[in-house]
């Protein structure tokens, strides 16, 4: 029998060699390792961070959101108005919810019910009634405040009715107002100019700000914004307000430029205005409803500040015209 032979048992068929313990040992150690280096590989790429942009926005998801929203308005716009609407009253409540849940972070409690029903009857009230309607639709629901957290006999009572008229002030009565530019004649036309210069003030203050950006505007509030970005927005809702103006409303270019550098500082004191509140209740965003935006707030802190603005330009500046 050659040394190189295995043994054999004494039935003539070899024997399988035992491999020591410390050996054993040494070898499951390894495999649980490699096992252990794959596992957080993968927990590593599973839990790699989206990549943001340089305002700290997922900006794949900012632009296929913004561009949704947009489109959506802008078709209601042409073929159904009414649907502007539609729109108006169910952002207002989504924002009026997102509002209420973020005070409650600080024990503010908002009178739910008469709050809610307030941000769907002011859109109405100015789509079919106009100003008038408008105004007493605001003051029925602040009495209608006032009255419940009179009938509820909760704590605070008067905090409780000065935050739910701050809500509504905010939220729909501020919003209402492009209704009622959406009664106006080419009430259609000059909503689309609303939307165009808002969002023209968000793209170009947020492109200039995001690579040129170095002097902050108001760093307490929001550090992100910047004297840069401020100007690009100027000037790029200037371009479009003046294309506008020109072709869509059938007004001189200087009706363009005003009516952007006034959309312009009214959306900033609104973004501002949004802000402070959320660094006053130490919250990040209203929601996360929109991804790449946050909530529907942060997305309304524009419009809801430039509609009034805007409808007020628009009638003053077109008999002046």
């Amino acid at each position: 029998m050659s040394d190189t032979q295995p043994p054999t048992r004494a039935g003539g068929s070899p024997s399988v060699e035992t491999v020591p313990a410390a050996k054993a040992n040494d070898m499951s150690a390894a495999d649980s390792g490699q096992v252990r280096s794959r596992s957080d590989r993968s927990r590593r790429r599973a839990e790699k961070p989206v990549k943001v942009s340089r305002a700290g926005r997922n900006l794949p998801a900012a632009i296929a959101v913004g561009v949704i929203l947009l489109g959506s308005l802008l078709s209601g716009l042409l073929f159904f108005p009414f649907a502007i609407v539609i729109i108006a009253v169910v952002f207002a409540a989504v924002g009026v919810w997102e509002v209420n849940r973020a005070l409650e972070v600080r024990g503010m409690k908002v009178p739910q019910v008469p709050v809610l029903v307030g941000s769907v009857g002011l859109p109405f009230a100015a789509f079919f009634g106009g100003t008038e309607a408008l105004a007493f639709a605001m003051v029925a629901t602040a009495v209608a405040i006032l009255l419940w957290r009179s009938i509820d006999t909760a704590a605070e009572a008067i905090q409780s009715i000065l935050a739910g008229i701050f809500v509504v002030l905010w939220v729909p009565f501020l919003l209402s107002f492009a209704l009622l530019l959406l009664r106006e004649p080419d009430g259609q036309i000059r909503v689309a100019v609303l939307l165009l210069l808002v969002v023209s003030n968000d793209t170009f203050g947020y492109l200039v700000g995001a690579f040129f950006g170095k002097h902050p505007m108001a760093p307490k509030i929001s550090p992100k914004k910047s004297w840069e970005g401020f100007a690009g927005s100027a000037v790029g809702a200037a371009i479009v307000g003046v294309g506008a103006a020109v072709l869509f409303l059938d007004q001189p270019w200087w009706f363009g430029v005003v009516l952007a550098v006034a959309t312009v500082a009214a959306a900033t004191a609104g973004d501002f205005s949004e802000s402070m509140v959320k660094r006053e209740l130490g919250v990040k965003d209203m929601s996360n409803l929109l991804p790449g935006h946050g909530g529907v707030m942060d997305r309304l802190d524009s419009v809801v500040f430039a509609s009034p603005v805007v409808f007020l330009l628009s009638v003053l500046l077109s008999t002046v015209s």
